[in-house]
């Protein structure tokens, strides 16, 4: 869940008011609108538009899918509160760390050409990462100690988020570096970002952070293409997700979510957000926008092996590849906040063991609202999450646009729309 670029944020036009009385608002003046779903999905759209009542989100959107195709679309709430819009299958959300799964699927497709591999050294291609420092922690008066890394890191270990990089939101050492050295935070798409060292020695344990911002850099490394070019041409025109992107159009804008923050009453109170449009670098981790029905595109195609409607983006062999266990003994640990405003500590199994693939988060035990063991999941930061059953084959999705992530009302709407989609299904 790539963190926003936070510290300008509220600079940027400031808060925009006082919080919404959404929970003020009929349901019947809340936009409702189930596109596709029946009488055997009545509980998703019970719980999505209570949601909205209760003010726990201003709007949200959910889509399933099987092998057979998209099973269920609810939108409820207002897409944008200033002019009233309705949220829909074609709003605009910005993924942050939903990115991330459309990096790794282009780097999949260059190792499948043939053209880097998993364990090569990444600084064969990018050779700003021959050698890397590690942070061991800071002098008396504040200077950071830092020393050069053992080893090399490897394409494998930035996919699987075990290179030693991590987030400052999620590392109060990594916080207090961009405190004290001014480097920017990586959500400002500045290059300078990527001078940050790493916080322990490649394939020594997992943590979540910039690498695949890296493995975006990689990619245009090898292909010779920005990001925008390479996802347009390789993953979002062959699927047909014409609002997929960096670069966000006029006509596109108009559709974009409004963000908002939780306050500590649970209201909600809209503010400014927009991904920066003349970046530095294309964010791999986190810089790309979406619709749910653009984004639903691409996890059938994942669902279904690599294809979808007769084209092809990845081989079988190689989906399944990124659905295994690549950190072997290493455990997905709790992600510890260190931004409380911005994130909640989070941890998607607590008490249960988690893995990691080519790049996303498998639960090895069956997850607590239906999903199976082995079912691959992540999110963004502003509360949109996915998963992907490949053993039940289905997939779903939820979409808001709302700070601070791992949101406990959210997490109870996600978890009541998979278990309504499961039960629906069944």
């Amino acid at each position: 869940m790539n963190h926003i670029a936070r510290r300008t944020m509220l600079q940027r036009g400031g808060m925009l008011g006082a919080v919404l009385a959404l929970d003020a608002v009929s349901p019947a003046l809340a936009g409702t609108t189930p596109a596709a779903s029946s009488a055997r999905f009545k509980a998703i759209d019970a719980a999505l538009r209570g949601g909205v009542s209760r003010n726990d989100v201003a709007g949200v959107v959910a889509v399933g899918a099987t092998p057979k195709g998209v099973v269920y679309e609810g939108a409820f709430g207002k897409a944008n509160v200033a002019t009233g819009a309705p949220m829909t299958v074609d709003t605009v959300f910005w993924l942050l760390s939903m990115t991330k799964a459309f990096t790794a699927t282009a780097c999949m497709q260059l190792i499948e050409q043939g053209r880097l591999h998993l364990d090569d050294d990444a600084a064969k291609y990018l050779p700003e990462l021959a050698s890397p420092r590690v942070l061991e922690g800071y002098a008396e008066h504040g200077t950071p100690r830092l020393r050069p890394a053992k080893g090399a890191i490897k394409v494998r270990h930035l996919l699987t988020h075990t290179s030693g990089y991590t987030y400052s939101i999620w590392s109060e050492a990594l916080t207090r570096y961009e405190q004290v050295t001014g480097m920017p935070d990586i959500a400002t798409c500045k290059n300078a970002a990527f001078t940050a060292p790493l916080e322990f020695e490649p394939g020594e344990r997992w943590e979540y952070g910039i690498s695949m911002d890296w493995v975006g850099k990689l990619v245009e490394a090898v292909s010779d293409q920005s990001l925008e070019i390479y996802f347009r041409e390789n993953i979002f025109a062959p699927l047909g997700m014409k609002d997929s992107g960096f670069l966000i159009g006029t006509e596109q804008k108009r559709r974009v979510a409004s963000f908002h923050s939780r306050h500590a009453d649970g209201g909600l109170e809209p503010a400014p957000f927009e991904m920066p449009q003349r970046p530095e670098f294309f964010s791999g981790g986190g810089g790309a926008f979406s619709t749910p029905r653009d984004y639903m595109a691409f996890l059938q195609a994942m669902l279904n092996g690599g294809a979808l409607h007769g084209v092809r983006i990845l081989r079988p062999e190689t989906v399944a590849t990124m659905m295994q266990n690549q950190i072997s003994e290493l455990n997905v640990q709790k992600m510890r906040s260190a931004q409380p405003p911005y994130s909640r500590s989070f941890d998607q199994f607590p008490g249960r063991p988690h893995k990691w693939g080519l790049s996303f988060d498998i639960n090895m035990q069956p997850g607590p609202n239906g999903r199976s063991a082995g079912s691959i999941s992540w999110a963004g930061l502003l509360n949109c999450y996915f998963w992907l059953d490949p053993v039940k084959h289905v997939a779903g999705a939820l979409f808001t646009q709302v700070l601070p992530f791992y949101d406990e009302r959210i997490v109870a709407l996600h978890g009541a729309f998979e278990r309504g989609l499961y039960a629906g299904l069944a």
